[in-house]
């Protein structure tokens, strides 16, 4: 379970809060700066600050999309293989596929540097919710109050990073806009592989398995982090349990769960279900039937296609199980309940700044329908689903950073904003490959869309073509641009910032890139879509929720979660398994049940077993525990984050959630949802029975096997 790319996922969504009332037993993302303490008392355990500290510093996002630990001093951090996919494939070879075949450095010179890729850890969280609504006086107009908004936010983040300590700052939006939080998190970009198993044991049962259980997977990804050529030594990281968890334990999870939408109110889960999620699965299934049967081709196609056709396919079941969610009376009953009740309380209250909140919900209302209005050409366009390819996005980027970087830091695009220039650079120069045979193909099928969504003989579509079928624009476009080349668009980027610093754009005219040209051409319909949806729907809504969430928490008090927003959270509950169709499915699985679902499946396909699997059968211990499941509050972003114990030590790493866990995105319900682990054990023991990886062994347990 993977959090899906941020071109597929559907615009921003936000809403009112949960209840604390009905909150069940193990639910909630929690802030590492308000706990859970009092739901924990049932459990007689307290986290002490320290425990706390130590925990949040052990933890580790992977800006790719997925959450990972610390686990050595050495600065060893654990996360999944397909956390790590998109690094594997990037350091891939013809000769040598590290995705399919695995890897592992027995020693720190073999270890292999990645492309692109940067970790993050939070070190600071300060609540500026006063400093951002001070800067947007109440009655502002929508678009007013955006500006105004995003330049606080500008200058707070400005403020607050340090490029040169590789500090980073983001101001992250809670409750829907009922508070403002200013997370400082340590940045690293020098990260290398250490261990990965092949696909097949990583990966096991493939696409028939995903979201199910029982589960057999050695879904495990090993890096390290260095500085300065030399890897980090932490002081914070987590120490590895020998004893793993057991049925019942109260465990913890530490991740960034990427986002949910519990918060919506009933007109924008309508929306979804309506609208957002058949649109967006008709996308996803487009792309799938495309990739495989352009992967079918040839096995090199097939390796070029693989880490993202695997992230659709991911997507597609994720949003298959959520509208499912969506259309279940139960599901949306209790949504309605939630929302009747906030209602009746605003209409009740005696304070009148509360009775006005009730505009609110009519606010959102209206925001929805244009949204629905613009979510066709916001997915083209500005979301870049008609240029479907890693060129345009690139070109994009340059294109805008000549326009947007001689602005006043608080006057920019968000993402173009002084404390995210070094982290966009950092990705613009990365020299990760782009295939130009996959680029074409893709860019096709993206002009193909465009085509369809905004209509053949639209004038903007002339244009883009210029007379030429999509598959023979998409060739000249991918085979007439240079921006592929980094050092190309590390020379670009220079003279945008020399003339940025003259308060000039660039001339990128003058370059006579296709690719460029093609953005500049698309840039301002799709600008004026971006502006529209911002002052249109981003801006009202986030007026709306944040009075709603003022009233609730007027209602209930603060004692709630906000919903996720791919920052650091804790999630609690036990090691239990649940029933299903009236059967009992228990909590753990063993290297036995592995060999035993081979077999029942003949081996063959997503079931067949690695050759090292096979011929190393009579070194384990069968018995040994190989993944388990809790009742831990997950989503797409956990991938990769540690289960840990009262001891703060390792017993687990979060992988996915079951079929039942697909509707954790709306509602919480801890009657069969789980998350699902490998358990501590089992990754020791496969490191060092099948893979004689004892070095790696060793450094995790702080023994030798």
């Amino acid at each position: 379970m993977r959090l899906p790319s941020l071109a597929l996922a559907p615009a921003a969504l936000i809403g009112f809060l949960m209840t604390s009332d009905t909150l069940q037993a193990d639910e909630g993302m929690w802030l590492f700066s308000k706990p859970p303490l009092a739901q924990l008392k049932k459990y007689n355990f307290t986290p002490t600050d320290k425990w706390l500290e130590h925990v949040r510093l052990s933890s580790v996002r992977f800006n790719s999309g997925g959450s990972g630990s610390f686990v050595s001093p050495d600065g060893l951090v654990m996360t999944n293989h397909h956390v790590g996919a998109g690094d594997l494939d990037k350091v891939s070879t013809p000769e040598k596929n590290y995705l399919r075949d695995g890897f592992h450095a027995k020693t720190h010179a073999e270890e292999i540097k990645c492309k692109g890729l940067e970790l993050n850890v939070l070190i600071a969280i300060t609540d500026v919710t006063e400093q951002v609504e001070q800067a947007v006086p109440a009655g502002t107009a929508p678009a007013d109050a955006f500006k105004k908004r995003t330049a606080k936010i500008a200058e707070l983040e400005k403020g607050a990073a340090a490029p040169d300590k590789n500090i980073r700052a983001d101001v992250v939006t809670l409750y829907a806009g009922g508070q403002y939080h200013l997370y400082t998190f340590k940045k690293y970009t020098d990260i290398r592989i250490v261990f990965a198993p092949e696909k097949q044991a990583a990966f096991y049962g493939g696409d028939p398995d995903n979201f199910e259980y029982p589960r057999y997977d050695l879904d495990v990804c090993f890096f390290r982090v260095y500085e300065n050529d030399k890897p980090i030594k932490c002081e914070h990281y987590l120490k590895w349990s020998a004893a793993g968890a057991k049925e019942g334990e109260l465990v913890f999870v530490s991740g960034h769960p990427g986002r949910t939408n519990r918060q919506n109110t009933v007109d924008e889960l309508k929306y979804l279900r309506d609208t957002g999620y058949p649109y967006l699965l008709n996308r996803l299934n487009r792309l799938e039937v495309m990739l495989q049967a352009w992967g079918g081709r040839s096995e090199q196609n097939a390796q070029r296609a693989e880490e993202e056709l695997f992230s659709i396919q991911n997507s597609r079941k994720a949003r298959i199980g959520g509208l499912a969610g969506l259309m279940d009376p139960k599901l949306m009953g209790r949504k309605e309940a939630e929302e009747k009740r906030l209602r009746e309380f605003i209409k009740l209250s005696s304070d009148p700044n509360i009775a006005k909140v009730e505009a609110a919900f009519d606010a959102v209302s209206k925001a929805e329908k244009v949204r629905t209005e613009l979510i066709k050409e916001m997915t083209v366009l500005e979301n870049a689903g008609g240029f479907n390819s890693a060129s345009f996005g690139i070109a994009r980027t340059l294109l805008r950073a000549s326009e947007e970087l001689p602005k006043p830091n608080a006057e920019r695009l968000r993402e173009f904003a002084d404390a995210r220039l070094q982290s966009l650079k950092f990705q613009l120069f990365s020299d990760e490959p782009v295939f130009e045979d996959l680029e074409t193909l893709k860019l096709a099928d993206g002009l193909q869309f465009l085509a369809v969504t905004l209509g053949p003989d639209a004038e903007l579509v002339k244009k883009v073509l210029n007379g030429k079928s999509p598959r023979e624009r998409a060739y000249e476009l991918i085979s007439g641009t240079k921006v592929r080349d980094p050092e190309v668009r590390k020379s670009i980027f220079a003279q945008i910032e020399a003339a940025a610093k003259g308060g000039k754009a660039a001339d990128l005219a003058a370059l006579k890139d296709p690719m460029i040209e093609l953005a500049r051409l698309v840039d301002g319909p799709s600008r004026e879509l971006r502006k529209r949806f911002e002052n249109e729907v981003d801006e009202p809504k986030r007026q709306a929720h944040a009075a709603l969430a003022k009233a609730k928490f007027k209602m209930d008090g603060d004692n709630v979660y906000p919903d996720a927003t791919f920052t650091l959270r804790l999630a609690f509950g036990t090691v239990k398994g649940y029933k299903e169709d009236g059967k009992d499915v228990p909590p753990f699985t063993t290297f036995d049940g592995l060999y035993k679902r081979a077999a029942e499946q003949h081996n063959k396909g997503p079931f067949e077993l690695p050759q090292r699997w096979v011929a190393k059968k009579g070194n384990l211990n069968l018995a040994t525990p190989y993944n388990f499941v809790c009742t831990a509050d997950i989503i797409g972003g956990n991938s990769g984050s540690p289960v840990v114990n009262q001891n703060a030590e390792v017993v687990g790493l979060i992988f996915d959630g079951n079929i039942q866990s697909l509707v954790l995105d709306f509602i919480f319900d801890q009657e069969t949802a789980r998350a699902v682990s490998v358990d501590s054990r089992g990754i020791v023991e496969a490191l060092r029975k099948v893979y004689d990886a004892n070095d790696l062994a060793d450094e995790l347990t702080g023994k030798k096997g």
